[in-house]
């Protein structure tokens, strides 16, 4: 069970629940994976329906390295992510919106 409070969401990869959430050190990794583009460019692009399937991919592995997943983008290229790409890009959404809610 996730508790979105903690900004985490659930995905379900293979069958298997997993709990994804952005953490400090997630956000560090996924910065890293973003080259020279800050998060601030990559929630604009979030909020302007313009993101692509890369910043998708980056979401769900900080998310899930931030849940405790010790697994890598290459470990999804095969996976069955239930309810599609739709799902991946809706969790993908929601990490960042959590992540950077202000509490109240």
């Amino acid at each position: 069970m996730v508790n979105p409070q903690a900004g985490e969401v659930a995905l379900v990869i293979d069958g298997q629940a997993h709990v994804c959430k952005l953490t400090l050190g997630a956000l560090a990794e996924l910065e890293h994976s973003l080259g020279g583009e800050s998060l601030p460019d990559l929630v604009r692009r979030f909020d302007e329906g313009r993101y692509s399937s890369r910043d998708v991919l980056a979401l769900i592995v900080a998310g899930l390295r931030g849940g405790g997943w010790q697994g890598g983008p290459g470990d999804l290229v095969r996976a069955e992510i239930e309810g599609g790409v739709v799902r991946a890009a809706q969790v993908a959404a929601e990490l960042l919106a959590r992540a950077f809610a202000v509490p109240g």
